[in-house]
C-alpha cells in the first residue's frame, strides 16, 4: 500500500484493518497501494508577515464593549490584519464612538489612512445594538456603517459582518470574514467535524464519532457539508445539513467511497469509489442514484475537484508512475497533466475565478504548500513548513487555509497568496486535519 500523506491516523481504523488510513489522502494512500470561545481572553489569532502595500487602519474600541462577552473591535481588527491587506495602528487609548467628531489630522499625525469607530449597547430583550463608522482620516471624510441587532451568540458574527463592510469599502472586494470554516478533528478516539468562523473561533461539532470522519467538502449554497465516514468499518459517503442536523447516505457501493467534491451548482459530486476494482472517478447525482464514471484508466484515479465553471475535472492520479495532478473534461475525454515538478503532487484546489491550483508538494520528505499559475505554469511556495495538507480557497480567492504542524502541534493556517502574510488561527486541541472554506453566506 502507498500512503499519500504527510501524517497517519490511529485509532479505530487501524483496529478495522484500514491500515494507516487517514485524511482526504488516507484514501489516495489507501487506493494507491472546542466549544464556542467567546471570552476575551481566548482570541487566539496569531498574524505574522509583512506585505507590500498595506493600508494602515486604526480600530478604536467599541463603546460599551467592555460590558460584552466579545471584544468586537479585537476580532474586528484581527480579521482585518489577517487578509493582508491592512496594518494596524494602535488605538487603544481612543474613547470613541460611531457618533464621535474626528481630529483626523491627530489620526493622519499618527500615521492612520483610517479609521474605525463603534459601539455595542445591550438592550433590554437580552439582544445587542452593535454600531459602527469607518472613516477616511487622509481625505477627512465618512465612509459609511451599519448597525446590527444581534443575541449574544452573534456578537463574534457582527464584528466579521463589519470587516467585510470595511474590507469591500477599502479594496472594492469582497471580504470573507463571515464564512466559515469546516474541519476535522481527532483527540483520543473521538473524531469532530467542527465548523468555526473563518479565524477558526466559535466551533461547533457538525458530528462526532468514535470512527474517523474525513473529507469535508462545503456544498455550494453553504447550508449541507459531505463528508466519508467510517462508521459502519468502511468508507461511505454522506451528506449532512447543517441547520437541521440531519444526514442522507449518498454512497454506499462495493468497497471504498471517498473524496467527495460538488459541482458549483450543487447538483452533482465527484467521488472516487472502487466498486469496480482499482479507484476511479465518478460522478452521482446530489439526491443519490447510479454513479457514471468519469476515469477510465487502469491507475488510481483520486481527489477529484470541479473547475469553478463546472467543466473540468482536476484529480490526482499514478498514471505517469508517480502521484500528480491531472485534468480532463467533465464530459469525459483525454487527461491532460498539470504538475511536472517533482515526483509528489497532490491535493488540488481551485481559485474560484480558476486561474490559480493550490496543491501539496513533496519536497526532500518534507509536505509544503504551493501554488501553481494555471496559465504560465508558474510555480510559487507558499510555505516552508513540512506537514502541511489540504488547501482551500477563501471564497474571494484572497487567502488560502490549510492544516499544517507549528511549533509541534497541529495548526489551522491561512496565508496570502504571495506566503507573506500567515495567520495560525484558533482550533480545537488534538489532531486538526482537512479544513474547506465554505462558500458565501446566502440568505435562507
Amino acid at each position: 500500500m502507498t500512503v499519500f500523506s504527510t501524517r497517519s491516523l490511529t485509532g479505530p481504523e487501524r483496529q478495522a484493518g484500514q491500515g494507516p488510513a487517514l485524511t482526504r489522502r488516507s484514501l489516495i494512500a489507501a487506493a494507491l497501494g472546542l466549544p464556542a470561545l467567546n471570552a476575551l481572553g481566548q482570541f487566539r489569532v496569531e498574524v505574522t508577515g509583512v506585505g507590500l502595500n498595506q493600508l494602515p487602519i486604526a480600530v478604536a474600541p467599541f463603546r460599551g464593549q467592555a460590558q460584552t462577552p466579545v471584544a468586537l473591535a479585537a476580532v474586528l481588527m484581527a480579521d482585518l490584519e489577517r487578509s493582508g491587506r491592512f496594518k494596524s495602528i494602535d488605538a487603544a487609548a481612543s474613547a470613541l464612538d460611531e457618533t464621535s467628531r474626528i481630529d483626523f489630522a491627530q489620526w493622519r499625525s499618527r500615521g492612520a489612512d483610517a479609521l474605525v469607530t463603534g459601539s455595542v449597547t445591550r438592550l433590554a430583550d437580552g439582544r445587542y445594538d452593535v454600531r459602527f463608522r469607518l472613516w477616511d482620516s487622509v481625505a477627512g471624510q465618512d465612509q459609511g456603517g451599519q448597525a446590527y441587532v444581534v443575541p449574544a451568540s452573534d456578537l463574534r458574527l457582527a464584528a466579521h459582518k463589519a470587516a467585510d463592510y470595511i474590507y469591500e469599502k477599502l479594496t472594492g472586494e469582497r471580504g470573507v470574514f463571515s464564512t466559515r470554516i469546516a474541519y476535522v478533528g481527532q483527540t483520543g478516539r473521538q473524531f469532530n467535524l467542527w465548523v468555526a468562523d473563518a479565524d477558526g473561533e466559535n466551533a461547533q461539532s457538525a458530528l462526532a464519532s468514535p470512527e474517523p470522519i474525513i473529507s469535508p467538502a462545503w456544498a455550494p449554497d453553504g447550508r449541507s457539508l459531505a463528508y466519508v465516514s467510517f462508521e459502519s468499518r468502511k468508507p461511505v459517503v454522506y451528506v449532512h445539513e447543517l441547520s437541521s442536523g440531519r444526514r442522507r447516505l449518498l454512497a454506499n457501493f462495493r468497497g471504498s467511497n471517498s473524496a467527495p467534491a460538488w459541482a458549483p451548482d450543487g447538483r452533482t459530486l465527484a467521488l472516487t469509489l472502487t466498486r469496480d476494482g482499482n479507484s476511479q472517478i465518478y460522478l452521482i447525482d446530489a439526491r443519490g442514484g447510479e454513479p457514471r464514471r468519469l476515469t477510465q484508466s487502469s491507475a488510481i484515479d483520486t481527489e477529484a475537484r470541479f473547475s469553478p465553471d463546472g467543466r473540468q475535472i482536476y484529480f490526482v492520479s499514478d498514471r505517469g508512475g508517480t502521484p500528480q495532478i491531472y485534468r480532463m473534461p467533465v464530459s469525459g475525454g483525454a487527461a491532460e497533466r498539470v504538475t511536472f515538478a517533482g515526483d509528489y503532487n497532490i491535493s488540488p484546489a481551485l481559485s474560484p475565478d480558476g486561474r490559480s491550483m493550490a496543491f501539496i508538494t513533496r519536497t526532500g520528505g518534507a509536505f509544503r504548500l504551493q501554488l501553481m499559475d494555471l496559465g504560465s505554469g508558474a510555480v510559487t511556495a507558499l510555505s516552508d513548513g513540512g506537514q502541511d495538507e489540504s488547501p482551500s480557497f477563501a471564497p474571494n480567492g484572497r487567502l488560502i487555509v490549510y492544516a499544517s504542524r507549528q511549533g509541534g502541534r497541529d495548526a489551522l493556517m491561512t496565508t496570502t497568496l504571495d506566503g507573506k502574510i500567515k495567520a495560525r488561527l484558533a482550533g480545537k486541541g488534538g489532531e486538526i486535519r482537512e479544513p474547506d472554506w465554505g462558500p458565501f453566506l446566502t440568505s435562507a
